[in-house]
């Protein structure tokens, strides 16, 4: 039998691909299948985004004398709802890797002591195991964080009534995704971060971003001395002396991986569980994959390491390869972007996006969007590439895998898109292919 402890996606999935290997699979999760990408994190930003949108688009549309009014938020109907219809997709989860031959047991705590595995207090018998255990939200060193009306992504349905201001601390994509919803909902919205807000982006995706967050107050390179209240959070102080008033806090300070139940395993400072490329820990027959071994911390990494770790389990030698994955951000728009890893190399260019569906009355205000690509110079080859449109997320899934196949600009001569779209990348690319068949020729 091979024990997979947690149910998120790279537990999931591996568990899947091994039993319909024809292997014995027993999954252990202790709360919902789904783990947090469905529970907590991803799906949670795709339901307040697709409202907070419908609010722009009608905000838009209302000042160009289209519609006569703007939707108002029933938050506690939000949350409710959404609720619903993840417990739907849980369900939907539970059947579908019930059918694919997976015995899961839910409400148990599934841990490891080297290469024992234990089940709450029984030890069972394991030929394998995949250790899935996610991450969890990192909570700054700062007075007042324990104070009601502070929130994680975790905690944040706990939140009974939309706050009149919300102060967010972190400046990475949770901190402008949860920052661009509640502006849009109506909230007067802070982001205080440490260093400069969305610091790893190029600098013109960076500056669309900023763009879609245009209303939310931003302060960088600035230090949160303490959290403010006695029962409950009243304000929040900076460095400096300035106080912020907030009926709500949101920390937005990232992830460590959740690994306290795996012991006898080598990890690194923040608990990570160290792994290889084949996703093997430093105990014999102990695989790990997903948020538990570190960064990125992206859903399809976790997948993809999940399907590694279950091919090596198997006997067929499989190395995890993260060239080409696709990143995400929702905004007002889609952002996406992928790479090969050359970062710094090659040339890039950016150009306006062309109008379309979602971004058409965008035009009115001057804007639609954004298309980006990297090239190299030597060898043709699309290295990098970014799409700051409606829609961009699914484009960059498939422009990521042909990075990863060595697609080229020339290559993109005889690429024939969908139109209407949002899509400039295509273009570009062609753009670029003329330009080195210029300097050749």
């Amino acid at each position: 039998m091979i024990v997979v402890i947690g149910g998120g996606p790279a537990g999931r999935i591996g568990a899947m691909h091994l039993a319909h290997a024809g292997r014995e699979v027993r999954l252990i999760e202790k709360r919902k299948i789904g783990g947090q990408c469905l529970h907590d994190r991803c799906m949670t930003i795709c339901a307040l985004n697709d409202i907070a949108r419908l609010i722009e688009y009608a905000r838009t549309q209302k000042d160009l004398g289209i519609l006569d009014s703007v939707p108002t938020v029933s938050y506690p109907a939000v949350v409710r709802r959404m609720r619903d219809v993840q417990e739907k997709l849980s369900t939907v989860l539970d059947a579908e890797t019930r059918r694919a031959g997976v015995d899961i047991v839910y409400g148990a705590e599934g841990r490891l002591e080297g290469g024992r595995v234990f089940v709450d207090d029984e030890e069972v018998r394991a030929d394998a195991v995949l250790a899935a255990t996610g991450s969890r939200a990192a909570i700054p060193d700062i007075p007042g964080t324990d104070l009601a009306g502070v929130y994680t992504y975790q905690t944040l349905p706990d939140m009974e009534e939309l706050p009149c201001r919300m102060v967010i601390i972190g400046g990475g994509v949770v901190a402008a995704e949860f920052a661009h919803v509640f502006r849009a909902f109506g909230s007067n919205v802070d982001i205080i971060a440490r260093h400069e807000v969305l610091r790893g982006l190029d600098g013109k995706v960076r500056a669309a971003a900023i763009r879609d967050l245009s209303g939310v107050e931003i302060r960088e390179e600035t230090a949160v001395l303490r959290i403010e209240g006695s029962d409950r959070v009243r304000s929040v102080l900076l460095a400096g002396g300035e106080e912020i008033e907030a009926d709500a806090v949101l920390l937005a300070t990232g992830l460590l991986p959740r690994s306290e139940s795996l012991q006898g395993l080598k990890k690194g400072p923040d608990g990570a569980v160290i792994v290889d490329r084949r996703m093997r820990t430093s105990v014999e027959g102990v695989y790990a994959a997903g948020d538990v071994i570190g960064p990125p911390y992206l859903t399809p990494a976790a997948r993809r390491e999940g399907t590694v770790a279950a091919e090596n389990i198997l006997g067929h030698p499989a190395i995890m390869d993260y060239t080409g994955i696709p990143q995400a951000m929702s905004l007002r728009y889609d952002y996406a972007f992928a790479t090969t890893g050359a970062d710094g190399e090659g040339v890039t260019l950016s150009a306006p996006a062309p109008a379309g569906p979602g971004s058409f009355w965008d035009v009115a205000g001057g804007w639609a969007g954004l298309a980006q690509v990297r090239i190299d110079p030597e060898t043709g080859r699309l290295v990098g590439a970014a799409a700051c449109v409606p829609g961009a997320a699914t484009l960059l899934s498939y422009v990521g895998y042909l990075m990863k196949r060595g697609i080229t600009a020339s290559d993109f001569d005889d690429i024939v898109e969908v139109h209407p779209s949002t899509d400039g990348v295509y273009g570009l690319a062609r753009y670029a292919a003329d330009m080195l068949r210029k300097r050749d020729g």
